[in-house]
């Protein structure tokens, strides 16, 4: 196992992964970066709502991009500018979980402590 230091939105998160995909989870690193900047400024929010942003922008673009017609995505202009990595439709499934999972803890952390 490897360790990964992301860069996103100005703040740095130590990610666990395979030896050898280091260069692959850097790169995933980058588009989420690139999405969180492109969304404004983080300022005030926490990690948590920052990411899960970022994960349901990225995972509306991907659906978007999957339901397209061919004919439809031939006559629209690609929605990633051409410096950013493309994502791997068989993602897809995975960044809505982490969506989903994100929107879960983002639901929890505004009610607060469990009242026991």
């Amino acid at each position: 196992m490897s360790n990964v230091v992301l860069s996103i939105g100005g703040r740095s998160f130590s990610v666990a992964c395979a030896d050898g995909e280091e260069r692959h989870i850097e790169t995933l690193g980058n588009v989420i970066d690139a999405k969180v900047q492109t969304l404004g400024s983080s300022a005030g929010q926490n990690e948590v709502r920052m990411l899960l942003y970022a994960a349901l922008v990225l995972a509306d673009e991907l659906h978007e991009a999957g339901t397209r017609s061919p004919v439809a995505a031939a006559s629209q202009p690609a929605m990633a500018p051409a410096d950013t990595p493309a994502i791997p439709l068989a993602l897809s499934a995975n960044l809505e979980r982490i969506a989903a999972t994100l929107e879960k803890l983002a639901a929890d952390l505004e009610r607060g402590p469990a009242n026991t």
